[in-house]
């Protein structure tokens, strides 16, 4: 039997994206709906959205009424690698901004908003298509709220069997304090105990924790870093009565899109059997483009990255300038975030010239060119829900230096130099400048000293399942479980 999925995403790839969030709604629907899931994306229409380039078009309008007054949504659409793809448009809210999110005081609302926005959606979608979702699937705070509407209106025949999921890609954005907008548009009191014990009524994330059927995460590691208060950030008690109906989930990366051997960003395509021929010509146009001198036998650490604490670029500073200072190796870096680590990475990139080169901001050509020509790719965060930087490096044959967190722990299995012969990258555990000096030292003496290792780690890190078949299957069993749980029947 199959059923229907809505699929609901502040961000989705390619249409508008800020970080993994976008990535995941981006591609797992594609994987859902080749295993029968007939899943339906829905998602703001900001202003800023290409809307030809991608074939949306006009679908249908809609109004609906809240405590502020009645409001007017248009609907576009799409498909998109075969996925349904809504848009919802309603001014001032959504429609005419040049960015996905502002600053919490408007965000807080809007988002609220969105939550709203997409119950009537649902309402107009059955009535319009006669579609009706069997689970609906939410992603982070901006969508939290809609498990706890569901439930508000348990009572109406459209509405009585409706299951909810959350999925958790960030637990440190909460949109909490929100208790001014929730009041403003008389949204029910969230009278759940676990809340109320704990204060958290108003955490529009805590509150899809609690209210919600079954949670996930990106990764099963980061499901149980978040049961514990370092990576918990307030909420790793209410997440821990939910233990029974938590669930980790490795995110996967598109590999069709992504896949060297067809990359058509790169000067030289490769696969797994043949990339100790082909790919040091994408590491010699890396070169190139970045005005570093153009050398078969220095090792490339690239670097693709948010400039921000929780990406460990404060860790990664100290440890690549000494490197620099006695090493003959070249760095690659592309990113922007924080303005003070910003500066300090490009201040980085002007004191070594001659073996640093750092693009700040983003820029998709030169990120691919860096996992397909650099030899390593280092990512050190301190906490990573799942990454996906390690796995494109990894597809593209760099391999990994990271830290021991998260899904960079279940994705780079680290290389010991033993007579097993395993490992995809390196790892590391402390929060230190001098274990990324370190790990740095042991991969390039690797890369000197056993190249024919080397080598089969490349081919190893490129061979590595990386897609989203298995992770796919895991949601649709969720969704059988939420589905059967609610109609009291198996599928």
């Amino acid at each position: 039997m199959s059923f229907n999925v809505l699929f609901v995403s502040a961000e989705v790839a390619p249409f508008a994206k800020v970080g993994g969030l976008a990535d995941v709604a981006g591609s797992l629907p594609k994987a859902l709906r080749r295993l029968g899931v007939d899943v339906r994306v829905v998602m703001p229409l900001y202003g800023f959205i290409d809307q030809p380039r991608y074939s949306i078009q006009p679908a249908f309008h809609f109004d609906f009424a809240r405590q502020s007054g009645t409001h007017g949504v248009d609907v576009f659409h799409t498909v998109y690698d075969g996925v349904p793809v809504y848009f919802l448009r309603s001014l001032p809210f959504f429609g005419n901004e040049n960015a996905v999110y502002s600053d919490w005081d408007w965000d807080s609302p809007r988002f609220i908003f969105l939550c709203q926005m997409t119950m009537a959606f649902a309402d107009a979608l059955r009535e319009r298509e006669g579609w009706s979702p069997d689970v609906v699937h939410v992603n982070d705070w901006h969508t939290a709220l809609i498990p706890f509407l569901i439930e508000q209106r348990r009572d109406e025949p459209a509405w009585a069997t409706t299951g909810h999921m959350l999925s958790i890609h960030n637990l440190a954005y909460q949109g909490d304090n929100v208790t001014h907008f929730l009041m403003q548009e008389h949204i029910p009191p969230r009278q759940h105990p676990d809340l109320l014990s704990r204060g958290l009524e108003n955490n529009l994330l805590a509150i899809a924790i609690a209210y919600s059927d079954i949670v996930s995460t990106v990764s099963p590691r980061y499901a149980i870093e978040i049961q514990y208060p370092y990576m918990g950030y307030g909420l790793d008690d209410l997440v821990r009565t939910r233990v029974n109906d938590l669930y980790g989930i490795l995110n996967g990366i598109d590999v069709e899109t992504m896949n060297p051997e067809t990359d058509p960003l790169l000067v030289a395509n490769y696969n797994a059997d043949n990339f100790a021929e082909r790919r040091i010509l994408n590491k010699r146009q890396l070169q190139a483009d970045s005005g570093l001198e153009v050398r078969d036998d220095v090792p490339v650490i690239g670097i693709v990255s948010r400039l921000v604490w929780q990406k460990g670029i404060d860790l990664a500073l100290p440890a690549l300038r000494r490197l620099l200072l006695d090493t003959d190796v070249q760095l690659v870096a592309l990113g922007s975030g924080d303005p003070d680590l910003q500066h300090q990475m490009w201040r980085l990139g002007q004191d070594f010239h001659w073996r640093a080169s750092v693009f700040i901001g983003y820029n998709a050509t030169v990120a691919q060119r860096i996992y397909a020509g650099s030899d390593l790719f280092l990512m050190p965060s301190r906490y990573e829900p799942c990454g996906v930087g390690q796995m494109l490096a990894m597809r593209y044959g760099s391999l990994p230096v990271v830290r021991e967190t998260g899904g960079l722990a279940d994705t780079v299995q680290n290389y010991d130099n033993g007579p097993a012969d395993r490992g995809t990258g390196f790892t590391f555990e402390w929060e230190e400048p001098q274990a990324v000096l370190g790990t740095l030292r042991w991969a390039l003496e690797t890369y000197w000293e056993r190249p024919e290792a080397w080598r089969r780690m490349q081919h190893r890190a490129m061979t590595t399942d990386l897609s989203w078949d298995k992770s796919a299957r895991q949601y649709v069993d969720l969704y059988r479980q939420i589905i059967e749980k609610r109609k009291g029947q198996p599928l």
